[in-house]
């Protein structure tokens, strides 16, 4: 069931696209994104272990833009994340010590915002998005050392869906400086998992855990050579 609604989400952004690309306001632009990224954590009132995960790849973001003016603009779109947190002081329901997490869901996400400023140069940007996650890894370390890793294909670990908001910074020649909040609880705290003695426990239950990053993005809104090409006409037209 989740997979038909996420393919019948995507079809309908890229049919709408499709369709609003045939207008000169209306354009698509693609760009990659470099995540750092924390949480904001209380487990069963510990709020210590928090660590920086550093996420280069994969983070594939495909916009439609519809500019009002030079000034005002329209986004929306589609996207692929690889987003999640390390956790340093986890501790497992069935032991006394702590270990260290790593958790990481790759989403797919639709953004829709509004961007203000000289959309052609320097401008600020927010909004919100819902993203779903499709891939759920976990990686467990006592001492340093890796001791177990799974991945799930659409888990009941984490809830069907993340409302996330959005602010971000667009430079001219392409750089793009974004800060994003998870409102939604990474972990889906009412997961239940059945130990091999037969044991039910709730890994999550007591985790309260909240992403946020900030992200480095390239040719978001406008790639780099539409800069130049602008200054080159510029500069013929001087000339003539």
């Amino acid at each position: 069931m989740k997979k038909r609604i996420y393919t019948l989400i995507v079809t309908l952004v890229l049919t709408t696209a499709f369709v609003h690309a045939q207008t000169n306001k209306f354009y698509t632009t693609t760009g990659g994104e470099m995540i750092f990224s924390f949480a904001s954590i209380d487990d069963a009132g510990s709020e210590t272990g928090n660590i920086i995960r550093w996420s280069p790849v994969f983070n594939i973001q495909i916009l439609g833009n519809y500019d009002f003016s030079k000034n005002v603009g329209f986004f929306t779109g589609f996207d692929i994340r690889n987003v999640g947190f390390i956790y340093g002081n986890y501790k497992p329901p069935t032991q006394e010590s702590t270990v260290k997490k790593k958790f990481r869901n790759y989403t797919a996400g639709i953004p829709v915002g509004l961007k203000i400023g000289n959309l052609n140069k320097f401008f600020f940007y927010g909004g919100y998005e819902i993203e779903f996650p499709i891939n759920y890894k976990e990686k467990t370390f006592e001492n340093e050392v890796k001791t177990h890793k799974f991945n799930v294909w659409f888990s009941n670990r984490v809830p069907t869906v993340y409302h996330t908001f959005l602010v971000g910074i667009q430079f001219p020649y392409g750089g793009n400086l974004k800060f994003k909040y998870y409102l939604t609880n990474f972990h889906n705290k009412d997961f239940t998992e059945t130990l091999s003695d037969g044991t039910q426990i709730k890994p999550y239950e007591t985790l309260n855990a909240n992403v946020f990053y900030f992200s480095l993005n390239f040719n978001l809104f406008r790639n780099a050579d539409f800069y130049y090409t602008s200054e080159q006409k510029q500069k013929k037209a001087m000339v003539y």
